[in-house]
């Protein structure tokens, strides 16, 4: 129950990040949440759409383990959402081991334990 609750909002957070970057990265909102300037966020604004394309497969992936009732597909996902966290933090911000990769380890560990 637990595990499914940290998923389900696990995949929320991605689908909240698919809109950030494909949809408002040049925009107020976008900026405001990544620290951008406006000329850098035009000029990569298709490199954040596809960002976006991804996170958008991971909370679909989450939700299909969900709905499937599935935990290999929930630990699958949640090992790429861990994964692209542990990247992210390592190599564009510290933030994202928070933001992405912790709740991904809790909703691993409340997996494993069964809750």
């Amino acid at each position: 129950m637990t595990a499914n609750i940290l998923i389900a909002l696990i995949a929320a957070l991605h689908l909240y990040i698919l809109v950030l970057e494909m949809a408002l990265w040049d925009k107020p909102a976008g900026r405001r949440a990544f620290g951008l300037s406006p000329e850098f966020a035009r000029q990569t604004r298709a490199l954040a759409a596809n960002q976006g394309l991804y996170n958008g497969f991971l909370a679909a992936g989450l939700a299909t383990g969900l709905v499937l009732a599935d935990p290999r597909f929930k630990l699958f996902f949640l090992l790429c959402v861990l994964v692209a966290g542990l990247f992210g933090a390592a190599t564009a911000s510290r933030k994202i081991l928070f933001v992405q990769a912790l709740p991904a380890a809790l909703a691993l560990l409340a997996l494993w334990a069964g809750i």
